[in-house]
């Protein structure tokens, strides 16, 4: 399977600034991340960092995802800024168990 992740408020919490480097990672999201990615599953991290401001948080990123020992086949940058994703394969932090 292919799985998309969201990186800010899924496997980290970031401030209300939006000063992305200081996210504070969520260890059990990672983990379970983590083994979708070890389970032989294909994982790519799909942003909206720099959406709005047009600011490039790419090395800042990947720094913060080997720090935090994010596995993942792909980093995508160009998620765009949205207020509610509707989709029918959409999932929850909530409801990842």
């Amino acid at each position: 399977m292919i799985y998309y992740i969201d990186i800010d408020e899924t496997i980290c919490c970031t401030p209300p600034s939006r000063d992305y480097s200081k996210g504070v990672p969520i260890i059990e999201n990672i983990k379970k991340a983590n083994k979708l990615f070890e389970k032989g599953n294909t994982v790519i991290y799909w942003t909206a960092r720099g959406a709005t401001s047009g600011i490039d948080w790419r090395e800042i990123t990947e720094r913060q995802l080997g720090e935090w020992g994010v596995k993942y086949h792909e980093l995508k940058m160009n998620k765009p800024h949205y207020d509610l994703f509707i989709c029918d394969k959409a999932m929850n932090t909530r409801d990842w168990k």
